[in-house]
C-alpha cells in the first residue's frame, strides 16, 4: 500500500471575504473529490481571505499512480484561473 500526500499552498486573488474564499475552495475540493477520489481539506490559513493551504491524500497499490493522480490533480488547480498555487509539497508513504 502507497500513501501520497501532497500539500498546496493556494493564492485567491479574487477574494474579498472568507465567504469568497470558500465558495471557490469548496467548488475546487468537489471538482477533485469527484474527478480523482482524493481526501482534501483545508488544513491552514483557515482565517485568511487569500490563502489556503490544502492537504491531498491518495492510496493505492503503485507509487507511479499516486504520484500520477497527484500531478494531474495539481494540474487541474493551475489550471484555475482563480487561484495560484504559491508552493506544493509531495510525498509518498
Amino acid at each position: 500500500m502507497v500513501v501520497g500526500l501532497c500539500t498546496v499552498e493556494l493564492f485567491i486573488a479574487g477574494s474579498q471575504s472568507l465567504k469568497d474564499k470558500r465558495q471557490v475552495l469548496h467548488g475546487l475540493k468537489d471538482r477533485l473529490r469527484g474527478k480523482f477520489n482524493l481526501s482534501i481539506a483545508e488544513v491552514d490559513g483557515q482565517d485568511l481571505w487569500q490563502k489556503a493551504v490544502l492537504g491531498m491524500a491518495c492510496v493505492a497499490n503503485d507509487g507511479s499512480y499516486v504520484n500520477q493522480v497527484l500531478e494531474q490533480a495539481l494540474n487541474v488547480i493551475k489550471s484555475m484561473p482563480t487561484v495560484e498555487i504559491l508552493r506544493t509539497q509531495r510525498e509518498l508513504l
